[in-house]
């Protein structure tokens, strides 16, 4: 397995003397292998956003360990983790930086003072790869949602990671780039390899992209698998919403029932 989480506990910290509050991860387990997409599903507040800041080191938790290829990333060097894991965030804001350029931030880990022949190799590969030869000199500010995404990814790539994270990256998109980014996400896990890590809201989204799907409640996984877990009671348990599920072309279509 490329990720492999077990037993992770985390609690933010409060107050002067840094008292812990109630745990937001509650000995959370879970595996994802390479070249597998995975779906982090469940409402606001379950812990998502900080099992993924957990996995990049962003956070400490107070017990539990993350394996990435079988190695502790708890207690990796930033740098070192920095090339097995990178991330996309959901609000894409680089400043006035060329594509070029801001795809280059991506090689930081790899590089030395300054950017060598194997980094510029790398950023002109993968630009041309997302197709974004003729935005190159171009500032990312000029650049539109979908592109933006685009960008985030061929920087995130760059790094040569093993893990892809992914935090809720077709929101405020329309569905033509939100379904650009969706095939960005799938081509990264089947052409590359990567194990792709991806907080969602949006179910139907989530089935057509994701391989395997892990349910949060309260800071546990409580359902993992692959599309055949989603359905209307475990929907019901998570959202605490009515849904109907239909199948239609190989992709289920979930709709919430009409009260």
């Amino acid at each position: 397995m490329t990720l492999q989480i077990k037993d992770l506990v985390f609690s933010y910290r409060k107050g002067f003397f840094g008292v812990r509050k109630q745990p937001v991860l509650r000995g959370l387990d879970m595996e994802l292998d390479a070249g597998e997409v995975g779906i982090l599903l469940g409402i606001n507040g379950t812990g998502k956003t900080t099992l993924l800041k957990t996995i990049l080191g962003i956070e400490k938790p107070e017990s539990g360990s993350v394996l990435i290829d079988g190695k502790d990333a708890l207690k990796m060097k930033r740098t070192e983790r920095a090339r097995l894991a990178s991330y996309v965030p959901q609000i894409i804001d680089f400043g006035e930086l060329t594509v070029y350029d801001t795809v280059m931030t991506g090689r930081i880990s790899h590089m030395g003072l300054a950017p060598g022949r194997s980094d510029r190799e790398a950023v002109e590969r993968i630009i041309h790869e997302m197709g974004l030869s003729g935005l190159s000199e171009t500032s990312v500010e000029r650049l539109s949602g979908g592109e933006r995404q685009k960008v985030a990814i061929a920087r995130a790539l760059v790094q040569e990671p093993r893990i892809l994270i992914f935090d809720e990256p077709t929101a405020n998109l329309d569905i033509s780039n939100e379904m650009l980014v969706a095939g960005e996400i799938r081509k990264a896990a089947r052409d590359r390899g990567v194990a792709v890590l991806v907080s969602l809201h949006e179910i139907n989204r989530a089935a057509d992209i994701g391989d395997r799907f892990f349910f949060m409640k309260e800071g546990r996984i409580i359902a993992a698998g692959g599309r055949e877990i989603i359905t209307e009671e475990i929907i019901k348990e998570v959202y605490g919403v009515e849904t109907d599920i239909f199948e239609s072309d190989g992709r289920k279509i979930i709709m919430r029932k009409e009260r």
